[in-house]
């Protein structure tokens, strides 16, 4: 039986169709208060300017406004901070994104953790991830949300499953590990040091792709079967999973590009309209 395909673009195309919608309550009801996404960009890297566009441009196809801060290379912390600050205080912004990643004479940790957690809606912040580990309401982190909308969506089963999880970032790995835990999967967290990776991953249920570097995992560790989720994106259009040797074997994988990607960004909107349908 061929793969099923987790087409996170189709999805994230289905999800805009149905967020257009709601954000055209919301201003119904508000009298055209539309909802607001603010975004933060530190410094000129090229890829973070181009993420932080395509935000805007999602934004803009589901009647969204998007809200643009700009700043130099070399601000300070302080100076993030009270940009932070002023957002947390417009009544207007239902959501603020904090574009990773920032320069480093600046504390990253610091300043997401200074985004009020109500308009947390790219799951950055302690406090967030906390609320999610424990399965009380917060918004997750964008990207591992995405994956598990993809997952729920295809109705691929969880419970029961092991899903082993390569990487441990604080806005991947880490969080899709304790989203996956909260829907009764068993979780590896793999990493740097991990001993026997390729035979742990061997076990798996479900793999998850989350280390940032292109092909590392091979497709010859995967068993028949598995759950392919691969959310890396690298030069040549390939992930972090060498999903060529394994799509003729696996029960279902995203592709790249096309899969967890589109998902992000989809799932972003999702939980900035959340907040403003809260907050209205």
């Amino acid at each position: 039986m061929a793969a099923i395909i987790l087409d996170g673009k189709a999805l994230a195309q289905q999800m805009e169709g149905e967020l257009a919608l709601r954000v055209k309550a919301i201003n119904d009801k508000s009298h055209g208060n539309t909802p607001i996404l603010a975004t933060i960009l530190v410094g000129e890297d090229p890829a973070s300017a181009t993420y932080v566009r395509m935000k805007g441009n999602a934004c803009q196809r589901v009647g969204m406004e998007s809200l643009r801060i700009v700043l130099p290379q070399t601000t300070t912390t302080d100076e993030l901070l009270s940009e932070i600050d002023k957002l947390n205080a417009n009544p207007s912004v239902q959501g603020i994104l904090l574009q990773h990643p920032v320069p480093a004479q600046i504390d990253e940790r610091r300043c997401f953790d200074r985004i009020n957690v109500e308009k947390d809606v790219d799951g950055v912040t302690v406090l967030g991830f906390g609320k999610m580990a424990m399965g009380e309401s917060a918004y997750g982190s964008a990207t591992p949300a995405g994956i598990m909308r993809l997952l729920q969506h295809y109705k691929i089963s969880l419970a029961g499953k092991h899903a082993v999880v390569v990487g441990r970032s604080p806005i991947l790995g880490k969080p899709i590990a304790m989203m996956l835990l909260n829907a009764h999967a068993t979780v590896t967290i793999c990493h740097s040091k991990t001993q026997g990776l390729s035979e742990i991953i061997g076990l798996a249920d479900i793999v998850v792709g989350a280390v940032g570097k292109p092909e590392f995992i091979k497709g010859t560790w995967i068993k028949e079967g598995a759950v392919v989720v691969d959310a890396g994106y690298h030069p040549g259009s390939v992930g972090d999973i060498e999903l060529s040797a394994v799509i003729d074997r696996c029960s279902a994988y995203t592709p790249v590009p096309g899969g967890v990607g589109p998902m992000t960004i989809a799932t972003l909107i999702a939980q900035t309209v959340e907040a403003a349908e809260k907050n209205k």
